[in-house]
């Protein structure tokens, strides 16, 4: 599956967004090593905190279904300029692998592409742990 197929997955489920606090959907889809692909989008709680992003809803799904090797994950909002992964879903993603890609598109149709040890370098990593 290559980039533009697995973004246009994320801009497809992002639509199933559950966001009435701050009107920002967003989609993802992530890529696993044996080809399967498992969505999410954003779910937003009138409890701030319990929001969960759409990045590790597709996670948790896939982890759900026992897979935990992964190769990319596409993210899709409504900006211009794409959005990439907040924080907390970088060092969730990062969990499971410093090369898995992170690819988000422009609206003119650029995609982008990073590592998530490029999006977040010196993470804290189960490493940290076994020392």
């Amino acid at each position: 599956m290559d980039y533009r197929e697995l973004l246009k997955m994320a801009e497809e489920i992002k639509r199933n967004s559950y966001s009435p606090y701050s009107n920002f959907r967003v989609g993802a889809a992530l890529l696993a090593k044996d080809g399967r692909v498992f969505t999410g989008v954003n779910v937003e709680n009138a409890s701030y905190g319990a929001t969960i992003c759409a990045e590790r809803t597709a996670v948790v799904k896939a982890v759900s279904e026992g897979q935990r090797d992964f190769d990319a994950i596409a993210v899709s909002s409504d900006t211009d300029g794409g959005s990439f992964p907040c924080g907390i879903c970088r060092q969730f993603i990062g969990e499971f692998g410093d090369g898995i890609k992170v690819i988000t598109g422009r609206s003119d149709g650029e995609i982008r592409v990073h590592s998530i040890s490029g999006l977040l370098p010196h993470a804290f990593s189960k490493d940290e742990l076994n020392k």
